[in-house]
């Protein structure tokens, strides 16, 4: 599973069972850290979740954001509460991706904003699992 942290959603991918294909789940619309982590808890356990990757927002030099901070303080609880490993994958230029992926589709901006954050976490998966050993490109 992977997400993409925002401060008002999560964006959310699940890969499929062969570690193949990254598909996106809807959006979840943040309340607070606990009901975060209980609404990501139950889909980890539908989905047979067994790591999760989180992207990491980097500046363009590749330094940490506050941003990043500021995921890496969330993913760590969600670590501790669901007993799963959190990998962190750097999402530099994801959302730009996902933006351009949605607008090749047609939608408008205000289909896109709503798509963004799940298309984000898809990117994020399938780069993390085609940079697993043993993956062809």
């Amino acid at each position: 599973m992977a997400l993409d942290v925002g401060d008002k959603t999560i964006g959310v991918a699940i890969s499929d069972a062969l570690l193949l294909t990254a598909q996106s789940r809807p959006t979840i619309q943040r309340k607070d850290p606990k009901s975060d982590i209980e609404v990501l808890r139950r889909l980890a356990a539908e989905n047979e979740v067994h790591q999760i990757v989180v992207g990491q927002p980097l500046h363009l030099s590749g330094k940490q954001s506050r941003q990043s901070r500021k995921i890496g303080v969330f993913a760590a609880a969600l670590e501790k509460k669901l007993d799963i490993p959190v990998a962190f994958w750097d999402e530099r230029l994801t959302s730009f991706a996902a933006e351009q992926h949605l607008e090749e589709m047609g939608l408008n901006w205000r289909q896109r904003r709503r798509h963004v954050d799940k298309i984000a976490a898809m990117i994020i998966l399938q780069n993390y699992l085609d940079s697993r050993p043993g993956r062809t490109a």
